[in-house]
Formats: structure tokens, sequence, C-alpha cells
């Protein structure tokens, strides 16, 4: 299984919330076609697709568990990344 769909896997799975990096979120939602714009330490993340805006900060390395959840609303409601993996 490629890197990709691990990190798909792991946050569909609610498995590994507060093990995922900041960077692997970051790469994953590029590689999808989310738009990125920085303003100081938040990371907002935009889709045409997609309603919502993604709001994210480092917390050292990791991404942070709330946020990770928050992610994994988007492909429930839009079934955006299943059909990616």
């Amino acid at each position: 299984m490629a890197r990709k769909e691990k990190i798909i896997s792991k946050i569909l799975s609610g498995s590994a919330d507060v093990d995922l990096t900041f960077d692997d979120l970051h790469n994953l939602l590029v590689s999808i076609g989310f738009e990125v714009r920085i303003r100081g330490s938040h990371h907002i993340y935009r889709n045409q697709g997609v309603e919502e805006k993604i709001n994210l900060q480092k917390d050292n390395k990791k991404a942070k568990p709330y946020q990770v959840k928050q992610i994994r609303a988007i492909p429930l409601k839009y079934r955006f990344l299943i059909e990616e993996a």
C-alpha cells in the first residue's frame, strides 16, 4: 500500500488521530487538489468543490487530533478521499 493510501486509511479509520504528522496531512491535502494559504501559523486549505475551509496548525511536528477529526468529516460528506484511495 502506498504512503498516500496509508494516510487516507488512518484518517478514515480514526485509529491514529494523535500520530499523524502535519506534513503528511499537508501533502495529502495538496495532492488531492486543495490550495493552501498561510497566515502566520495557520495553514488554510480550500477546494472548489468543498464548502468548508480546513484550518491546520502544527503541534510540534504533529497535526492536532481535533483537526484530523474535522478532515475525516469531509469525505463522509463529499465522498472525497474515499474515491481517491
